[in-house]
């Protein structure tokens, strides 16, 4: 999927309050001059929010938005990037399970965002096709990255991602497909593992739903200026460090 409009280089002066960012942009409109951006990702960003960082934004002109440009990437300077949107990868994945691009997924022909289940919860994608039981399948955007090529999930406490994982395992012992996608928003990682040091609690719930059925997928994304892809299957590392069984 492409960048509705071209993405602008900038310099990153701080990140606040969650959901704002002080930037510099390199070209554009407001070029050399500082500017309050949204930034689209509640989490902690552990890695990427560094004062100087190089980073991509959106440029919009709709009146109704409060802020004319949107923080979009984390430019690694060497060749890879990091998606901070956590909207877009649903977008994206949900445009690849429509058309079976994903193979562990490419016999269901129904695609069903935004469903109800569990208690007072929403699953990102609810699949069907005839003959087969439906799949539940809950997406997590993945960031972060503290050794070379390693991916891993969460990058803060999520109390919030223990619950999921807690009614996808119920899901699965009702007989239905449940399945963790863990979508890795980095072009530089092969290796996926849990951050078990970072929160214990979700680890454990982890190893649970596996235990109890829940399917894993990862998969990285092909990120530049000009969009975001559904990329290479990401290994599941086994061991002290990301069991996640």
């Amino acid at each position: 999927m492409r960048f509705p409009t071209p993405l602008l280089p900038a310099r990153l002066i701080r990140r606040y309050k969650r959901f704002l960012a002080d930037v510099v942009p390199e070209t554009g409109p407001d070029a050399g001059q500082q500017v309050v951006a949204h930034c689209p990702n509640p989490g902690s960003m552990l890695g990427l929010a560094a004062p100087g960082t190089r980073i991509w934004l959106e440029h919009n002109d709709d009146p109704k938005k409060k802020l004319r440009y949107g923080w979009r990437l984390v430019d690694h300077c060497n060749g890879h990037f990091t998606g901070i949107d956590t909207a877009w990868p649903n977008r994206m994945l949900r445009a690849a399970l429509i058309a079976r691009q994903v193979p562990a997924l490419a016999a269901y022909a129904e695609v069903r965002p935004e469903q109800r289940y569990g208690v007072s919860s929403r699953v990102d994608f609810l699949l069907r096709a005839p003959n087969l039981p439906d799949a539940y399948v809950e997406v997590k955007s993945v960031t972060l990255s503290r050794q070379d090529g390693l991916a891993e999930f969460p990058d803060s406490v999520t109390a919030r991602g223990a619950k999921h994982l807690g009614e996808l395992a119920e899901v699965a012992r009702q007989g239905h497909r449940a399945v963790l996608f863990y979508l890795v928003q980095r072009s530089d990682c092969t290796r996926f593992a849990l951050a078990r040091d970072i929160d214990p609690a979700y680890a454990a719930a982890a190893s649970a739903a596996r235990a109890a059925g829940v399917e894993v997928i990862c998969q990285a994304c092909d990120l530049s200026p000009e969009g975001i892809g559904l990329s290479h299957p990401v290994t599941a590392v086994l061991g002290d460090t990301g069991n996640l069984g």
